[in-house]
This record gives structure tokens, C-alpha cells and sequence, in this order.
């Protein structure tokens, strides 16, 4: 039977040691009280320690003060799994200083690995991952030189087919972020953006004799209805009721509890990313990406869009009016809205449905979209790509490696160079005012997030979108196909490539 505690009295329930699941997304449905009361608690009594902590696509405001930035820089946690540190300023700085071991798996295989844990199973088997960074014959998670625990990620076959086998620790605590709970300790999300893995981590830790504790807005009398209570009353421990956190008007947009007809996307849209700190600026090169790249769209298409320059995607078929004509998606788990970037990506306008995260990349890992639209690094002569780790900086795999790896047609959308450049186009005419100081194309990407030659064997169609042109991926490496009015073909592209192309 739950009990009703404070946040201070609810952590005395963790332990030294023990391993923490944490429900959030990037930057969203953080339990925030929760996590400062851990800091709290750590700064006075410096327990609990040497904890290992589990998110799928991690946890953090995009604030270093703030949610469990303090006790991990201060020390608490011995161990980290997650699939995106990119909210986490101050822990994705660390990790790189080697403080404590770091891991980087694909977002859905530690959502499946979870899930697997709350049916009985030590972990999961995916073909996601193979011959990239995480496939132990190449680099392993490992992300600093103290994370050598090779048991989280194995290269193994069955029935004559490869594979990589993932898992995670033995869960023994989850803290979840909800809406309210009823008198029966029945948790709802009807407020919250997502609900992720709440219900698979709540299950996995009560099957390991563990602790669940939930945050919530409130407590109501009315029991909820029951395909609105996400987590049945009977596998939490215990609720604690925090004020919730004041949100600008715009976001209750994104909690589903109104409907957007299609037609106020737009409008709704302008709205959040006034009010985000991390509203998108006009970005000359990103529209012209984003206008080519959305080209490749189709009627009824199944869609990922990734975060960063693809975003233009978006914009750009909705301008067009396809974007009525196909259905977008979102790693979170919701489907047929039009989502969110900034500080709430994860988040849906409009959405149709939202569902598990791990039903999501059910559908990723099948080939159930039709196109995605991704970011890249950099991109080697061979059509490989690197997506997660810049120049003396990480943000994480995420959801990449999960979207990319049987997608029918995969679109990489990037900017020749970096730092510095300047475009302009203008009646069509694009012109390189000022060219970047980092070339995007090398001879090796450092670390591979998408692999060419698996590419190639699943028969996908890859190409990669700059401002300045297209290239296609095919069995010899990458093929210029095409290139925008006002650019040197020999100037502007292949004098600037360290390898050759085909034309």
C-alpha cells in the first residue's frame, strides 16, 4: 500500500547502491522535487551513494542547478546509462573529465531493455546498433575511459542471424513524474506530455523487490478511469505531492487536454517558441535544407523528424500543404500532432495518439516509417555518419541509431561546412557569402552513428541534404546528384570534399 510523504521523507527510501530509473525525456516530465531532494539530502548526510542511474533519453531542465545536476557533479552517482545527455550541461561536461563511468546506448534499446526486465528477461535482442559505435567489435557504450563494463551491450547470433544483446542493472528504484493519483494510489498523466517507460520501469523494479516513487501535481478523489490510470496504485510505494511547476499558457497546448484542429498547428506552434529560451532564429542555410529536403515527402507518409536543421523540414511542409497529407512522429511516443522543439522535444501539437515509448520504437526498429529526416556531424567518403559526438563535446545517440536503422528512405540534413558560414539565397540563387572553418565531409567520421554498408544491405535510400546540394549514398560511397542554382560545382563543392565523388 502507498504511503503519502514528503520529498525529503520519500528519498530516505533509497539506498547506497542502488539503482535509480528515472521516467523523463531530454528535457521533459522531470521529477524535479524529487531529484533536489536527493541533492538535499546528499549535501547533508552524503548518502545516498555510489548509485547507478537508468534513463532511456535522460534527464535534465537544460539547466546545470537544477534536477540532479548537483548531487551527480558532486559526486553520488558511480555509474550513468543513457541514451541522450543533451539537458544535462554539467553531467555531459563531466562524463568527458572521466568522474564517474558513463554509458551511451540507442534510446529504444534501453526502453526494450527495460521492458524486458519487467517481464522477467535479463535483456533484449536488436539488430539496432550493429556496426555502429555501440556494437562491442567497434567502440562498445563506453563513453570515457573508466566505463569498461562490457556487459551491457554483446555481439551475439541466433538461428544464424546477428544481433546485439542489451541490458541494463537490476532496477531497484524509479522515480516517475506524473499528473495525480487517486485514493487508490492509481497514478494519471492526463497534464503530462508523455508518459515514456513508466509503467515498464514501475514493473521492472517491483520485480526486482524494489522502491517506486511518484511525483505528482495532486491528489483526487475520484478515481481515475482505468485506461487513464498509466500506473495501477498497487506497484507504488510512494506519492509525493509537489506544486507544480508554473508553465507559460502556450504549453498546455502539448498535454492533449483540448483539441488543435490542424489549421492552428502553425499558430500554437509560434506561440511555444516565443515563450521556450531556446526559440529557433532564422537560419538562412537551415531553409534552404529544409525546403529540399521536404521535397522527398510523400502523401501518407510515416515520419521522423530529428531535432536541430531537419526541424526546417517541418516548417517547410507545412508551407507546401503536404504536411496535412502525411503523419508525424516523435520518440516520446506520440503520433499525428507536430512536434515540439526547443526545451520541450518530446512534446506534440495536435497528437493523435500518444502511447509507450517502447511501442514506439516497436515501430521504429520494423521499418514502420516511411522517411526520416536526421542531423549529422560529419559524414566520411563511404556514406557513414556521425551524429553524437563532436570535437571535445557528446550529446548522445538517442533515438538516432533506432530511426535510421531500416527506415525505407533516410535524409541527412546538414551544412557543408560549420562555423562561420554564411548563405544567402535569393530568387532561387544561392550564394556562399562566407564559407565555415569546420568541413562537415571528411575522409573518417570519429565515431559511426549510422553505417553505409549495413545501409546498403538493408536497401535503403540515404542521402544527404546541404545548402548547397545533394549527394546519394550508393555501393561506391557518396554520388553528387545534384547542385543549386548559383554554386560552383568545382569550387563550392568538389575542391572542398578530402575524397572524390561520383557525378
Amino acid at each position: 500500500m502507498y504511503e503519502i510523504m514528503s520529498s525529503d521523507e520519500a528519498i530516505r527510501l533509497i539506498r547506497d547502491g542502488d539503482c535509480i530509473a528515472v521516467n523523463s525525456f531530454v528535457g521533459i516530465e522531470n521529477p524535479v522535487e524529487l531529484h533536489e531532494a536527493i541533492y538535499r539530502r546528499y549535501q547533508k548526510m552524503q548518502s545516498p551513494r555510489h548509485l547507478t542511474m537508468v534513463s532511456s533519453a535522460g534527464f535534465g531542465t537544460w539547466d546545470e542547478n537544477r534536477n540532479a545536476e548537483g548531487y551527480i557533479r558532486e559526486g553520488a552517482v558511480d555509474r550513468l546509462i543513457c541514451g541522450h545527455f543533451g539537458a544535462m550541461p554539467s553531467t555531459k561536461k563531466i562524463v568527458m573529465e572521466d568522474r564517474f563511468e558513463a554509458y551511451n546506448l540507442p534510446l529504444g534499446c534501453i526502453s526494450h531493455a527495460i521492458r524486458a526486465q519487467a517481464g522477467g528477461l535479463p535483456g533484449a535482442l536488436s539488430k539496432v546498433g550493429l556496426d555502429i559505435f555501440v556494437d562491442p567489435r567497434l567502440e562498445g557504450p563506453g563513453i570515457n575511459r573508466l566505463s569498461t563494463d562490457d556487459s551491457f551491450v554483446r555481439y551475439v547470433e541466433v538461428d544464424g542471424e546477428e544481433f546485439l544483446y542489451y541490458r541494463v542493472p537490476k532496477l531497484t528504484v524509479a522515480l516517475i513524474k506524473g499528473t495525480a493519483a487517486d485514493r487508490k494510489g492509481n497514478i494519471s498523466f492526463d497534464d503530462q506530455f508523455m508518459s515514456g517507460d513508466a509503467l515498464s520501469i514501475c514493473q521492472a523494479v517491483k520485480a526486482n523487490r524494489g522502491t517506486v516513487i511518484v511525483q505528482v501535481d495532486r491528489m483526487v478523489d475520484t478515481p481515475s478511469r482505468p485506461r487513464n490510470a498509466i500506473i495501477p496504485g498497487c506497484l507504488v510505494d510512494a506519492i509525493v505531492v509537489a506544486e507544480p511547476e508554473k508553465r507559460n499558457e502556450a504549453y498546455t497546448a502539448l498535454t492533449g487536454s483540448f483539441e488543435i484542429p490542424y489549421k492552428d498547428w502553425s499558430q500554437w506552434n509560434e506561440k511555444i517558441d516565443t515563450a521556450s529560451v531556446m526559440h529557433s532564429k532564422n537560419n538562412p542555410a537551415g531553409n534552404i535544407i529544409g525546403r529540399r529536403a521536404a521535397m522527398e515527402l510523400r502523401v501518407d507518409d510515416i515520419v521522423n523528424i530529428g531535432i536541430g536543421i531537419p526541424e526546417m523540414v517541418s516548417r517547410h511542409a507545412r508551407k507546401s500543404g503536404m504536411l496535412d497529407n502525411i503523419t508525424l512522429t516523435v520518440e516520446s511516443g506520440g503520433i499525428g500532432g507536430f512536434p515540439v522543439s526547443g526545451e520541450a522535444f518530446g512534446a506534440m501539437i495536435g497528437a493523435a495518439s500518444v502511447y509507450d515509448m517502447a511501442n514506439q520504437f516497436d515501430l521504429y526498429n520494423s521499418g514502420g516509417l516511411d522517411i526520416c529526416f536526421m542531423g549529422a556531424y560529419e559524414v566520411d567518403a563511404q556514406g557513414n555518419v556521425n551524429a553524437h559526438r563532436s570535437d571535445g563535446a557528446f550529446a548522445g545517440i538517442g533515438g538516432f541509431a533506432n530511426i535510421t536503422a531500416r527506415t525505407p528512405t533516410v535524409i541527412f540534413c546538414l551544412t557543408f561546412t560549420t562555423k562561420g558560414l554564411e548563405v544567402s539565397q535569393k530568387k532561387g540563387i544561392v550564394a556562399i557569402e562566407k564559407e565555415g572553418t569546420v568541413p562537415k565531409f571528411v575522409k573518417k567520421v570519429r565515431s559511426v552513428s549510422f553505417s553505409a554498408k549495413r545501409a546498403m544491405a538493408n536497401g535503403q535510400k540515404v542521402l544527404y541534404v546541404t545548402e548547397r546540394c545533394v549527394f546519394r549514398l550508393t555501393p561506391k560511397g557518396l554520388k553528387l546528384i545534384e547542385s543549386y542554382p548559383g554554386i560552383d560545382v568545382e569550387k563550392d563543392i568538389l575542391s572542398k570534399l578530402p575524397f572524390e565523388v561520383e557525378q
